[in-house]
């Protein structure tokens, strides 16, 4: 299968290529050129394979010059049993008198957030894609993050040969665990640096160092190459198909759906990636019957899919969910790719306005065709914690605030629509990692203020019943290595001194 560009480009690239480059030459977006299908002997065939083969299984329909037991190797590495325990990503029922409703945790991994699931496995594809094609040069993993990516990229590439990772982080920006688990990380290849401003601006200057042409040059000339671990990068994007084929395996599997149903998925959603790559396990066969795209206060998206203007220019807000926190949702570009017809110049014209102005709006044939599969809205941080409340009283199950904005929109999704199907909830990360606001939601207003991080993490853990993750009960001992603040403008010349 080859891979060509959202934006036009000429050429066709293998997959390890677009895993390699992250950004196609003219700064479109990698897409496969088909999406393949699973056929019924295929949906049969995952019945009884654990997580690790289903997805080097889904992997090998996208990554065709790759082997299946390459990714079978590649897998079994990357979810292993003691980085996630027995299931990687379990499928829970919220509430035994209620068939309707269930969680995928996506947190299990070494940084207890969803990216774990991909960022455990990039590694492995891009030094094999390294050597698929040819390359000897440093590969430099330059990444924006608005909190969870930034720690999964650096466990992932941290002493990982023949690479460097700088990652850029928005100060104020992140919950304090999450700037903690990057700001201790250790490895002679990690940098991290914090900017002075929001995830947009931080992005906006990654955007600009992988588009500048002097740059490149230069690093061609030193044998250095730019990829990048954001979901803007296809090997990021694709594992993650692989559980929402999970999820209806095992829905079927414990006999709670038959092969004549379909599911809703709901997504707390920033940059796009994730309800993405849900969408693409709906091309592929899996029969979703709605994408509830859930937004917080910064609802460019809830707002999209209503008008159909997409409109960053906008009061930027700093909320409980700060990986969501984000005003350009960077993976929308593949989707309208798609859904236009793979009509490039649509797309380049509506990127080029986005650009320009902070806006674009799409034709109403596009409008309409999303509007048939998404659904999108939003909750404020009241309706946040109510919602954290309420779904620890009804279920006995403490989830996070990104998690709890998509409990929320479904609510009102469901009761404005009276839709009773069986319906998964993306759990993206860990309540640890935001334990004032879960803390605050579960015993009141103010409840954590002036309490330290452990304590209000054993406080959460005695409530919750849940095992404190060790990659967050060791944080208050680790040594802060990473120091650096800086303005935006200054990101270029940061990557220069670390790589030239």
């Amino acid at each position: 299968m080859n891979y060509i560009s959202t934006r036009g480009y000429e050429g066709k690239f293998t997959s390890s290529e677009a895993i390699i480059r992250g950004i196609a030459p003219d700064g479109g977006l990698f897409v496969p050129e088909t999406i393949p299908m699973l056929t019924k002997e295929d949906l049969e065939a995952m019945q009884t394979m654990q997580f690790y083969q289903l997805s080097a299984f889904v992997l090998s329909k996208f990554l065709t010059d790759f082997s299946e037991e390459e990714l079978l190797e590649y897998t079994r590495q990357a979810y292993a049993e003691e980085k996630w325990g027995e299931n990687p990503v379990p499928l829970v029922q919220m509430n035994e008198y209620n068939d309707r409703e269930y969680i995928l945790e996506l947190w299990h991994g070494p940084t207890c957030a969803f990216k774990d699931v991909a960022l455990q496995l990039l590694p492995h594809l891009m030094t094999a894609s390294a050597k698929k094609t040819g390359t000897n040069k440093k590969i430099c993993i330059l990444t924006a993050t608005s909190g969870d990516t930034g720690k999964a990229a650096l466990e992932g590439f941290k002493d990982l040969p023949g690479t460097e990772i700088i990652v850029f982080y928005p100060t104020g920006g992140v919950s304090e665990a999450q700037k903690l688990q990057m700001v201790t990380t250790g490895g002679a290849n990690t940098h991290v640096i914090a900017v002075n401003g929001c995830f947009d601006d931080a992005q906006t200057g990654v955007k600009k160092i992988f588009g500048d042409a002097e740059l490149a040059a230069t690093l061609e000339s030193n044998d250095i190459m730019l990829s990048s671990a954001n979901s803007i990068n296809w090997g990021r994007l694709a594992p993650q198909i692989a559980y929402y084929v999970y999820s209806y395996v095992e829905l079927i599997r414990k006999g709670k759906m038959d092969l004549t149903e379909s599911f809703n998925i709901v997504v707390p959603t920033g940059n796009f990636g994730n309800i993405l790559a849900a969408w693409f396990a709906k091309q592929m066969g899996i029969p979703v019957k709605k994408l509830i795209c859930a937004s917080n206060r910064n609802k460019v998206l809830c707002d999209f899919f209503s008008s159909g203007i997409y409109d960053r220019n906008r009061e930027f807000f700093k909320t409980t969910s700060p990986s969501m926190d984000i005003l350009i949702s960077s993976n929308l570009e593949r989707l309208l790719y798609e859904v236009a017809d793979k009509d490039s110049v649509k797309v380049t014209e509506w990127m080029t306005q986005l650009n320009k102005d902070g806006k674009y709006t799409v034709d109403k044939g596009t409008l309409k065709t999303l509007q048939r599969l998404f659904v999108g809205g939003f909750a404020d941080e009241t309706g946040v914690s109510k919602t954290i409340l309420e779904v620890y009283d009804r279920t006995d199950h403490v989830i996070d605030p990104h998690t709890a904005v998509g409990f929320n929109i479904y609510g009102r999704y469901h009761t404005r629509s009276g839709d009773d199907s069986k319906t998964v909830f993306v759990s993206t990360a860990s309540p640890f990692k935001f334990a004032p606001a879960v803390m605050d939601s579960l015993r009141g207003a103010g409840y954590s203020d002036n309490k330290s991080i452990p304590d209000i993490i054993a406080e959460l853990s005695e409530e919750s019943g849940l095992q404190i993750p060790q990659s967050i009960s060791e944080l208050p001992s680790l040594e802060v290595r990473h120091k650096d603040v800086i303005e935006k403008e200054q990101m270029k010349d940061i990557v220069c001194n670390i790589l030239l």
